[in-house]
């Protein structure tokens, strides 16, 4: 692949991106109401995919524990206590990376 290439790839997916983020606001601009089920999908969604991408990080804790799962579990423990402790999502999730990466190479 040439450089050509590889920048059209990268100039078409932002643009996708961009325009699927800009949407919702074109389209319920000047006051217009999201319907009901919207609005209920913006409540579920997000703790939803949030549970989806904790069960698949974790999937496979106990069968790989001697190598990496007693460091995952650890980890993700210190997301939880630092989220509870400062509630800040940033600072927890920069933690907990640095204590799997730290664990995973002792």
């Amino acid at each position: 692949m040439n450089r050509s290439m590889i920048f059209w790839m990268i100039f078409v997916s932002a643009s996708i991106t961009f325009l699927l983020r800009a949407l919702p606001f074109v389209v319920f601009r000047n006051g217009k109401t999201m319907p009901q089920k919207l609005i209920y999908l913006g409540k579920i969604l997000p703790s939803a995919i949030m549970a989806v991408l904790i069960v698949y990080c974790l999937k496979n804790v106990f069968t790989n524990f001697s190598d990496f799962g007693l460091s995952q579990i650890v980890a993700s423990l210190v997301v939880v206590g630092t989220y509870k402790w400062k509630h800040n999502t940033l600072l927890s999730i920069l933690l907990g990376t640095i204590c799997n990466m730290i664990l995973v190479t002792i």
